[in-house]
């Protein structure tokens, strides 16, 4: 079966140069993007339940964008004026770049990791004095709590926005040759639209061994899986699969 079309459970790549446009030139397939999965801030009063005053801490942990855009909405939203001492530690250099949308970046204590929450907490350790938070969605990775208490520092996680599952009603006469998946909740929401979803001849491609497990715990089968040795992208690991069957489709 030749592979004419790909659906990826993510929003559509900002980038001009994005290796899924190549892979449509190159392959000559078509890729729509639809996020399955989107996220909603929570409110000021939500965060408030959680016990959490603003002013006690000395330290912003930020993992990803919306941690970043959820942190400055909630502080406007509860009119705290976020002080120019507080020490930004950033989980990469993406986050912390994306941090002069709200702060002038040279006048501020930022502190970037590498790519990892592990590669950040060296940093955190240096400053173990200091009063932690972590603005987080509902579904933080355990890895980074794990960090944190290892790490001895005074923390807090609060809820600052959640991962909803998106309406894909519009999806349910469409059929794609390959739907790709790059969380458990991805997954999660192919099953919540569509309960009686029947895999039959499309073909299941998924990021990271969260994604693969939740894929199989829902009877999918996975037919293309990234990383591997091989394959570290889910671009080239499409690429691989579609040039394998498109060959034997000749």
């Amino acid at each position: 079966m030749k592979v004419k079309t790909i659906l990826v459970s993510q929003p559509e790549p900002k980038v001009e140069n994005s290796p899924y446009f190549d892979l449509e030139e190159k392959q000559k397939v078509k890729i729509d993007f639809i996020p399955f999965i989107h996220v909603e801030g929570v409110s000021s009063k939500d965060v408030r339940q959680q016990k959490v005053d603003l002013s006690n801490y000395t330290a912003i942990i930020l993992t990803s964008r919306n941690s970043v855009d959820h942190f400055f909405r909630i502080a406007e939203e509860m009119r705290f004026k976020v002080p120019d001492t507080l020490k930004y530690f950033c989980q990469s250099e993406a986050v912390a770049y994306y941090l002069q949308k709200y702060v002038v970046y040279r006048k501020r204590k930022i502190y970037v990791g590498k790519r990892t929450f592990a590669e950040l907490s060296p940093l955190i350790k240096k400053y173990k004095n200091e009063k932690f938070l972590l603005p987080s969605s509902d579904m933080l990775k355990p890895d980074v709590p794990k960090t944190l208490n290892k790490l001895g520092v005074d923390w807090k996680k609060a809820v600052f926005y959640k991962t909803v599952v998106s309406d894909l009603s519009h999806l349910r006469e469409v059929f794609y040759d390959i739907l790709v998946f790059f969380s458990p909740s991805g997954i999660k929401s192919l099953f919540e639209n569509f309960p009686d979803f029947k895999q039959n001849n499309t073909k299941i491609a998924v990021f990271g061994n969260t994604t693969v497990k939740a894929a199989k715990d829902h009877g999918l089968v996975v037919n293309i899986q990234a990383p591997t040795p091989e394959t570290p992208s889910m671009t080239m690991a499409l690429e691989k699969y579609i040039k394998e069957q498109n060959k034997k489709a000749h």
